[in-house]
């Protein structure tokens, strides 16, 4: 089977910095933009079926890559984002603040977390991977796109390469990201990871680099992947209609 692994798009909460877990906030207009990038670049791919999380911020832009190929899709509720429990709504500095001690051992050692109220990433684990499984027995030669959200993404990933999840910060997951690989009963391969060359260029992405972007967002002068985005256009994209798509998103971005 070969799937095709797409973190939703952007939404307000990601540009704050906001724990969301399963508080269902909705793509903002970027992150509609974003989905209608990704469908157009998939547009041409022989998918399948199509599968996503039951949160509207996934399911919106599932629903927009389907339109490019006809297809209803499914919902696995095995790909809902990570229960952030009573962290939800709260943003980075406020969780930094009332749970220092817990948040910092999240930050160094992830894998030892359950969050307050919440899930582990080992509990993410698991009901992920029996998600995949389940389409696997469903489609064990197809090609499947699955859109869920930045954790869930990274915990199904580490999997993938068979790495725990004392990895997880090593794993970067952008909104709109495309990821694909090959899963199998005997094993898996990836093929390609964290890809946003699609919503800005190769350049673009090496100038990201520069600042020390926070899992969550922005942080002091930081600059989060949407706002450095609408201040560094991409220059190279597959085609006129993929451009002209951007060009929209940009000036949009530049009008809020």
């Amino acid at each position: 089977m070969r799937v095709i692994l797409v973190r939703h798009g952007e939404t307000d909460w990601n540009e704050e910095g906001v724990f969301r877990g399963r508080i269902d906030v909705k793509l903002n207009q970027s992150g509609i933009q974003q989905a209608k990038i990704i469908g157009k670049k998939l547009s041409k791919v022989q998918v399948d079926a199509i599968y996503s999380s039951p949160l509207s911020r996934a399911l919106k832009t599932a629903k927009i890559i389907a339109s490019f190929h006809n297809l209803s899709v499914q919902v696995l509720n095995e790909f809902m984002d990570i229960d952030f429990g009573r962290w939800q709504g709260l943003t980075r500095g406020e969780v930094k603040k009332r749970y220092s001690d817990i948040y910092l051992t999240w930050q160094r050692h992830p894998q030892d977390v359950t969050i307050p109220g919440g899930e582990s990433l080992n509990e993410v684990k698991e009901r992920v991977i029996h998600g995949l499984n389940e389409i696997l027995s469903r489609y064990p030669k197809e090609t499947i796109v699955v859109i869920s959200h930045g954790a869930v993404n990274k915990v199904l990933l580490c999997a993938v390469l068979g790495l725990d999840n004392s990895h997880f910060w090593k794993v970067k997951q952008d909104n709109g990201a495309i990821n694909i690989f090959e899963y199998i009963k005997y094993g898996s391969k990836v093929f390609l990871f964290n890809d946003t060359c699609h919503l800005k260029s190769i350049q673009d992405v090496l100038e990201s680099m520069r600042f020390r972007v926070s899992p969550l967002g922005v942080s002091g002068p930081l600059l989060s992947a949407s706002a450095y985005f609408a201040k560094n256009p991409p220059q190279q994209f597959p085609d006129d209609e993929a451009k002209r798509m951007v060009d929209e998103f940009i000036e949009g971005r530049r009008e809020r």
